[in-house]
């Protein structure tokens, strides 16, 4: 029986679940993603702990919750007192490779304390997130020395200082007039980057050459591309491969406008959704945004057929995802964060190469997972200690697996947060940055959330899937947000805070006083 000794570990970001095929879209010909799912098993019902980049990310890279983690927005350092992904796999020999994106921060408070110099192996280590970073590119701003992806463009014609702003994200209109796609109204027009020197292209070449590189060694690698992210800008002819009448129309009634939600509406009154709001911007973005998505799994086409010539799909454990979703104007929102199904119901594909998947491969699981539960399922699979007094998410090999059953009790709801104290929503709300929270608790018919200094929101998805009637005023339905409170408490109940002991030192350690010289309440 082959063990599985790798790791591909790959995420999309803002990749929406609803815009591949093997989840239903009737256009977008996604075959190698689908073709994985035919490998292994499509999760339907995968959420994040976050809709935010980095809080999503970091539940990610540890197995915790944000709240739990600490790293509640996308510039908010991660203690280095938490333990990633990463760091677990040095523990026990094993080096976690990046080509991408991870938005780690660096905990330059937490290193002074504790005096431990940027420069040195740990202070790098610490600064990483334990990634070996072969090629660390974020995507959001002209990359640095982290990237190699600058220069290899200027040793390909790219003649400029900012290959990145001139090239990559900026478009050329018919006159020859130069625009960047920062603004939404030019990504009608393709960017000025060749297609084989666009950023996936890019990052799934530096994923492949690590691979070989590998050789028979065991390795472990994390591809976490930067699209269809915005700028949503594509080169040629991916730019071109989609037309409007083939992309889903804007979920949203005017309905949602009436006694909305205080957090909700001034959300809507953010700039990305005012201009999403406009068919106008969803008409110009949403074809880009597929054909940024077409491309990828292209490119995942080439990734595949390396692993197939090096015969490592027998061996390899696959994890593709996204860190959420896109509004691209549903609900009348632009960007993320909100807890609608659009952002925090993400794709989940896990491909086990253990002959125990083998009844499995090609099917779909209902059961509630979350982005918690990557790092315990890499440990699992690669046979390492679950280390159960920090990690709160649960291996996937359980739903994955034919063997005794892992499943009774598993999960039958999830929770997702939100940190909204950085947004303008916070200044049109005139709130303070500690009173700006949000929790979703999400089962199979309700969608419960609780937040801070306001009325909670209540949508039965059974009647009303698309999340347009908002019952969290309705009094018929008292019991029901009582019953939603209660699992949030439940849920918070649960989480990890003795993290500097494991399990079996609190049962060794359990009733011994008398052994430590302790003789209170004796006679």
């Amino acid at each position: 029986m082959a063990a599985t000794r790798n790791l591909l570990f790959i995420m999309c970001d803002q990749l929406r679940r609803d815009h591949l095929g093997c989840y239903g879209h009737p256009y977008l010909h996604t075959r190698n993603i689908d073709a994985l799912a035919t490998r292994g098993v499509r999760f339907d019902n995968a959420f994040v702990s976050s809709g935010v980049c980095g809080p999503s990310r970091m539940s990610y890279y540890t197995g915790r919750t944000m709240t739990s983690h600490g790293a509640n927005w996308n510039r908010v350092p991660m203690s280095i007192g938490e333990v990633t992904l990463g760091e677990y796999l040095l523990q026990h020999g094993r080096t976690l490779a990046l080509a991408g994106k991870t938005h780690v921060q660096v905990d330059e408070q937490g290193m002074r304390r504790l005096e431990i110099a940027r420069a040195s192996t740990l202070g790098q280590r610490l600064s990483t997130g334990s990634f070996l970073e072969l090629d660390r590119y974020d995507g959001h701003h002209e990359p640095g020395k982290e990237s190699g992806y600058p220069q290899w463009l200027r040793e390909h014609g790219y003649a400029s200082d900012r290959p990145w702003s001139d090239f990559v994200i900026c478009v050329q209109d018919e006159a020859g007039k130069i625009h960047s796609g920062w603004q939404m109204r030019n990504v009608r027009w393709p960017s000025r980057v060749a297609e084989p020197h666009s950023e996936t292209a890019y990052m799934t070449s530096q994923a492949i050459r690590y691979i070989e590189q590998q050789g028979d060694e065991p390795w472990a690698l994390h591809l976490s591309y930067v699209k269809p992210h915005w700028p949503y800008v594509a080169p040629r002819p991916y730019h071109d491969l989609y037309t409007l009448d083939q992309c889903l129309r804007p979920v949203r009634r005017q309905v949602e406008h009436q006694n909305a939600h205080p957090v909700l509406a001034a959300y809507r009154q953010h700039e990305e959704s005012l201009n999403f709001a406009r068919d106008e911007v969803c008409d110009t973005v949403r074809p880009v945004y597929q054909g940024l998505i077409q491309q990828i799994d292209d490119h995942l086409g080439r990734l595949w057929e390396t692993l197939e010539r090096l015969d490592r799909w027998k061996d390899t454990l696959i994890v593709f995802t996204a860190d959420h979703g896109d509004f691209l104007g549903d609900h009348w929102l632009g960007e993320k964060e909100m807890f609608y199904d659009t952002v925090q119901r993400v794709p989940m594909i896990v491909h086990d190469p253990s002959p125990l998947a083998d009844a499995t491969r090609g099917g779909s699981q209902a059961r509630f997972v979350s982005g918690i539960d990557v790092v315990p399922t890499v440990l699992d699979a690669f046979g390492l200690p679950s280390y159960d007094e920090r990690i709160e998410g649960r291996s996937l090999l359980a739903l994955t697996r034919t063997e005794a059953d892992r499943t009774a009790d598993w999960r039958d709801y999830v929770v997702s947060e939100l940190d909204y104290s950085f947004r303008a929503a916070r200044l049109i709300l005139g709130r303070q940055p500690d009173a700006c929270r949000g929790w979703m608790v999400r089962d199979e018919r309700w969608k419960y959330v609780y937040w801070t200094g306001y009325r909670p929101q209540l949508f039965d998805l059974a009647a009303d899937p698309d999340e347009f009637v908002d019952l969290g005023a309705d009094a018929s339905h008292e019991t029901i947000r009582a019953r939603m409170h209660a699992r949030l408490a439940e849920w918070n109940g649960g989480l990890k805070q003795r993290v500097t002991i494991d399990d079996a030192t609190v049962e060794s350690k359990t009733n011994t006083h008398k052994d430590w010289g302790v003789f209170f309440g004796e006679w």
